[in-house]
């Protein structure tokens, strides 16, 4: 048989542990190619070299070009790549998510499908808008009262301190003109929001559908996540660039929700928050481990085995 052409893939023990990678690398305005075991991104400054297996995720903005070939490398190498918008503010595509085990899904999973277990990650959600106080005891008729009450009250003080007029939340999902500059730019942050949430939960390899506290919907997970920091950071920049009546209103607030996220670290802050309300305990090592089991009452055992002979209970 004649050898695959071109260098071989990595084994899996091989690669790079998550910890000790980069944790994004974004481009914009370049093509993407492969030389060897190198991904080469391409502008008008030059040629760089990158190594492939040293990149936990490659987040794609405008303009980029990248060939199958890079796309290989970065999948043999478990490297997630995000198509997003300038920045990383919004999500359109991904590749292969970024673990290559099932973990993080399967407790999503799990959570969601158990009344009470998807009270606790429910319940912890409202927790982290809530710091310091006991929400353990409250229902979730009682939380949604509660948060409701803490959304009115950070509208109020947010546009009170840019000097805005605010009356209440109004905006029209098919008519973006129809709201005033204030639920305009509160509109198009929390659009920048609800792509970095999606971004950091398909790497994961988790799914947007399987929301906690918003149900019914292909991103209810991706507003329960951005949810949990709309008040502290996307309000406060929509009321500011507000407050200055900018020509181009949307575009500014996505530079200004750009610039925030990435002084807050938010992208990184995201997936350490969804990993503890998973209880998934951050990363591990055998995210990149190439491991296939199959499923029976009784406990998994190992895939590649026949067992026609062996006794096992099913």
């Amino acid at each position: 048989m004649r050898p695959v052409p071109g260098p071989r893939p990595a084994e899996v023990h091989e690669l790079a542990r998550v910890s000790d990678r980069i944790s994004f690398l974004y481009l914009e305005r370049a093509t993407v190619h492969r030389d060897g075991n190198a991904i080469t991104v391409t502008d008008e400054q030059g040629v760089v070299h990158v190594p492939a297996a040293q990149i936990a995720t490659l987040l794609l903005g405008p303009g980029i070009s990248i060939t199958h070939q890079a796309m290989l490398l970065l999948a043999d190498s478990g490297t997630g790549t995000v198509w997003v918008g300038e920045h990383g503010v919004r999500y359109y595509a991904h590749g292969r998510p970024l673990a290559r085990t099932s973990r993080h899904l399967q407790a999503q999973v799990a959570a969601w499908s158990n009344q009470s277990s998807r009270l606790r990650v429910a319940r912890a959600m409202y927790e982290l808008r809530f710091p310091g106080e006991d929400v353990s005891r409250l229902t979730m008729q009682q939380l949604r009262g509660r948060e409701g009450a803490r959304v009115r009250k950070g509208y109020r003080e947010h546009a009170r301190a840019c000097g805005l007029e605010w009356s209440s939340r109004r905006y029209a999902v098919d008519d973006f003109g129809a709201g005033d500059l204030a639920n305009q730019a509160v509109s198009a942050a929390t659009a920048c929001l609800y792509g970095l949430a999606h971004a950091a939960i398909v790497s994961m390899g988790c799914s947007p559908a399987l929301g906690f506290i918003h149900t019914g919907h292909d991103r209810s997970f991706v507003f329960d996540v951005a949810d949990l920091y709309k008040m502290d950071l996307a309000v406060p920049v929509a009321f500011r660039v507000a407050a200055d009546d900018p020509p181009d209103l949307p575009a500014e607030v996505r530079r200004a929700m750009r610039d925030a996220i990435h002084d807050a670290g938010l992208l990184a802050g995201m997936v350490k928050d969804i990993h503890r309300l998973l209880g998934t305990g951050g990363e591990a090592d055998h995210d990149y481990a190439d491991v296939v089991t199959l499923w029976g009452r009784h406990g998994e055992v190992a895939a590649g085995h026949n067992f026609a002979s062996d006794e096992v209970p099913w």
